[in-house]
């Protein structure tokens, strides 16, 4: 089924409105109901919906919907896309009021940066941003050295070493060489 034919079929709004569900079908994406708009602060919370909202709103979830399609999110694994993000930038820069303006990416956004300013973002975790393969060669990498370092000959070049920058007083020589570096 087309994402278009799936986003027109009436909404269950029993519970938001006194007349019967099957009077709220969703318009055609992208289109204005015919008529003169009515006043935004007088009309009821169906026509402000029908001429204000759906227009804007309805294409927006379309493309949300074929942007996350487009991420993989169906295939049941975390991704990182984040679609509120995703919807906001779209709002903004479809926006009739911007129509001759470029592109704004997410965080250039003023309210965006001003919101996150305020509550700034954990950092987004390892597992969402590598893919497969990228993560299995960190563990890989990982091991490998690991057991590299586990072998007798390596543990005893490690004390060799470790005595040897002891003996020579190696970082004071690295300090004075870097304090000489900087004064020139």
């Amino acid at each position: 089924v087309p994402l278009e034919a799936a986003m027109l079929q009436p909404l269950p709004m029993e519970e938001l409105f006194s007349a019967p569900a099957n009077q709220y079908v969703l318009p055609i994406l992208g289109e204005t109901p015919s008529g003169e708009p009515p006043d935004p602060k007088k009309c009821s919370p169906r026509e402000y919906l029908e001429f204000y909202i759906f227009p804007v709103l309805l294409p927006g979830l379309a493309a949300l919907l074929h942007e996350a399609e487009k991420e993989k999110c169906f295939e049941g694994k975390r991704t990182k896309f984040i679609p509120s993000d995703f919807l906001t930038e779209w709002l903004y820069n479809k926006n009739p009021k911007r129509k001759d303006e470029s592109f704004t990416e997410l965080f250039s956004i003023p309210f965006v940066k001003d919101w996150l300013k305020d509550r700034p973002r954990p950092p987004t975790p390892l597992s969402v941003l590598l893919s497969e393969e990228e993560a299995s060669i960190l563990i890989q990498s990982f091991w490998r050295g690991y057991r590299v370092r586990c072998d007798s000959e390596i543990q005893e070049l490690r004390q060799w070493q470790k005595k040897l920058r002891e003996e020579r007083h190696i970082t004071e020589v690295v300090k004075k060489f870097w304090t000489k570096q900087e004064a020139k």
